[in-house]
């Protein structure tokens, strides 16, 4: 499934996050592509390792780990650093699927090997400032083609095949990262999903029902069957 959560940035976040990555240096992206992506692959990535990136970064930590949206969506048990790419001039990045296992540092800096379950692009531009660059992400059900106001972020299935369409006006910037979900099963975690949805609605328009508590119970019996830590 492909999820769409408004507001994971607030827009003076945005502002800060683009000033610190306006000053600092930017490489091609197909440096850190592999063989085949490289074929595909037309971007621009901040370079590693800037204090611009490590900020930056920090401040979209910070940011996911109080949306409650992202933690019952995600429900992560792993995140990557968030890495940062700018289009324009025509640039895109053809079709192409997320490699399976991603080292990366944690907060600490320690290196971590994990499994990429969730892929996230988090937009940092408002989209009437670029024509095109468009998220494109093939599922079973066809092309879903994604376009996300500033602050917000998708999340879909790391397996999929995915593109970012042709930017022929301004520029598309963005945060990407990656999720090892505590449920592996993409099925299983849709229906924890949905399930958490519909407490939520339950919660809200009948706080006092009497299933409530039932439901809380289910949910968390099936997280506990299906979650790996």
């Amino acid at each position: 499934m492909i999820f769409k959560i408004p507001d994971i940035l607030t827009p003076q976040q945005v502002a800060q996050i683009r000033e610190k990555l306006e000053k600092a240096e930017w490489v091609d992206g197909r440096l850190t592509a592999g063989p085949q992506a490289a074929m595909v692959k037309n971007n621009m990535e901040l370079k590693k390792g800037q204090p611009a990136e490590l900020e930056a970064g920090a401040m979209i930590w910070s940011a996911l780990d109080q949306n409650k949206a992202f933690h019952f969506t995600a429900l992560a048990f792993k995140v990557s650093p968030p890495l940062f790419n700018r289009y324009q001039g025509g640039q895109s990045y053809g079709g192409h699927v997320d490699n399976a296992i991603r080292s990366a540092p944690d907060p600490s800096g320690r290196m971590l090997r994990m499994r990429s379950d969730l892929s996230a692009t988090l937009f940092l531009s408002n989209p009437e400032d670029y024509d095109g660059g468009e998220l494109v992400v093939e599922d079973t059900y066809g092309d879903h083609s994604i376009k996300l106001p500033v602050g917000h972020l998708a999340l879909y299935p790391a397996g999929s095949l995915h593109e970012v369409k042709p930017v022929t006006r301004g520029a598309r910037l963005a945060a990407f990262f990656w999720i090892q979900s505590m449920v592996r099963d993409e099925g299983k975690r849709a229906l924890l999903v949905e399930l958490e949805m519909a407490f939520q609605a339950l919660h809200r328009d009948y706080p006092q029902h009497p299933s409530l508590p039932r439901l809380t119970a289910v949910y968390n019996n099936l997280l506990r069957r299906w979650a790996e830590t």
